[in-house]
């Protein structure tokens, strides 16, 4: 295969949300705690989130950057260094201003990945000469909008990406659903439902109306029971 195995790994509530007040609340931490621990244990050579995910999940302080001004920045895939585990940020527009080339955090299935910003090619050359300076990767999906089958290609290619943990929204989710690039589905569930129509689903996408097929099937691989009347689920792409 010319692109990583994608393991869409998510903790959701039984009536599907993957984010909501449950997420929050102390009795279900446990739960939480399961998932980053199978996120460890999956062993992957990295995780792809979206903008508004990797914003939430890991915060940057406000930066001060400087507007850069000279030549223009030619648009060609930037690799800083390699690295044994990567963080990959869908961040088309180019929004996401990190302050150093790798994922600080308590948690060390996420501390010290090293990012990877995948971009469309409208970005400001502002945007480009800040990722250089911070050390941070950079490739190209497309030129106004993403080609996911391109980008995971780039990925393995250029970066030795041969398993990767697809971490949310439920919009990126949806995206590769969309696309037929999910392997495998990894769910904590936790039992509690999430009654609040603001709260999104697993999967959520705008496009279902203008593909050939919108049903996607799996097959149930492994059912597990977790303390407290959790259950851990994964499912494997069906290709028949």
């Amino acid at each position: 295969m010319d692109r990583p195995y994608v393991i869409c790994h998510m903790v959701m509530s039984l009536d599907g949300k993957v984010t909501g007040d449950f997420l929050e609340r102390s009795e279900y931490g446990k739960f939480v705690e399961e998932y980053f621990k199978i996120h460890r244990e999956y062993g992957a050579d990295g995780f792809l989130c979206g903008r508004i995910t990797m914003e939430s999940g890991f915060p940057q302080p406000p930066v001060q950057y400087k507007h850069y001004e000279g030549l223009p920045i030619d648009r060609k895939d930037h690799i800083t260094r390699k690295s044994a585990f990567y963080a990959v940020a869908l961040d088309p527009k180019g929004r996401l201003w990190w302050n150093s080339g790798a994922i600080s955090d308590s948690d060390e299935g996420y501390d010290g990945a090293h990012i990877i910003e995948v971009l469309s090619e409208d970005v400001p050359d502002t945007f480009l000469a800040y990722l250089q300076e911070k050390g941070i990767s950079y490739i190209f999906g497309g030129k106004n909008e993403l080609d996911l089958e391109i980008v995971l290609n780039k990925l393995k290619k250029l970066f030795g990406i041969e398993r990767l943990l697809l971490e949310g929204g439920a919009i990126t989710n949806g995206s590769f659903l969309e696309e037929d690039l999910i392997d495998e589905i990894s769910l904590v569930v936790v039992p509690v439902a999430e009654c609040n129509d603001c709260a999104a689903p697993l999967f959520k996408t705008w496009n279902y109306g203008s593909i050939i097929d919108p049903v996607k099937s799996f097959n149930l691989n492994e059912v597990k029971r977790l303390n407290d009347n959790g259950l851990w689920l994964i499912y494997t792409r069906n290709r028949t």
